[in-house]
């Protein structure tokens, strides 16, 4: 074999290593996102007048969304709902079944899959901004809320003003908080995620 083909050959296997290691790194993100969003739902706090708890995962929304990009955090994301319609007690208090996607806070759970492509989508340049990364996963929240209340809106069958002092205003100063600290983290370690999508 001739000293060109040696290197061609040694190009390819290379490009070959490269890809399997970069599917790799991406089964382990959308793995450990998947973990991350679960361990989010059992720091929960319920409140008495709604049926929407305060939880974690909407901080793991967002970073799953900045972290992986728009299709492997939305695929994170729908990973954790499979989970849990299957069975496996993984939504908040320990829940599991399909039914749960069809109950009052079923629509902030499908809100979790457009909001980390939303997020993902905006996100795309090689250093963001702290103001355009808090913007993003700003307009990452207000899909799980617009889809959220929306939701429970139809289930409780009760109006979209009284939708939204339920589910979406009690939750504002917290979830500014968790945005606030995701936005931080990924400001710091973006340039590190971009090998991943």
């Amino acid at each position: 074999m001739s000293y060109p083909a040696v290197l061609t050959k040694a190009f390819e296997l290379g490009k070959k290593e490269i890809r399997l290691n970069r599917t790799a790194v991406q089964v382990f993100g959308v793995s450990a996102f998947i973990v991350a969003t679960v361990a989010g739902a059992f720091i929960r706090i319920p409140l008495p007048f709604t049926p929407v708890p305060i939880t974690l995962q909407t901080f793991f929304v967002l970073l799953a969304g900045a972290v992986l990009g728009r299709k492997l955090g939305s695929a994170s994301q729908a990973g954790y709902l499979i989970l849990g319609a299957v069975g496996l007690p993984v939504f908040s208090g320990a829940l599991g079944g399909i039914l749960r996607l069809f109950g009052p806070t079923g629509g902030y759970l499908f809100g979790f899959i457009a909001a980390a492509w939303v997020v993902g989508a905006l996100l795309k340049g090689e250093k963001e901004s702290f103001f355009k990364i808090a913007l993003a996963m700003t307009l990452g929240s207000l899909t799980i809320y617009a889809v959220g209340i929306t939701w429970l809106g139809l289930v409780l069958h009760i109006g979209i003003g009284k939708a939204f002092l339920l589910g979406m205003l009690p939750f504002v100063p917290g979830d500014a908080i968790k945005l606030l600290a995701a936005a931080s983290i990924y400001h710091g370690i973006q340039s590190r995620t971009r090998q991943i999508y």
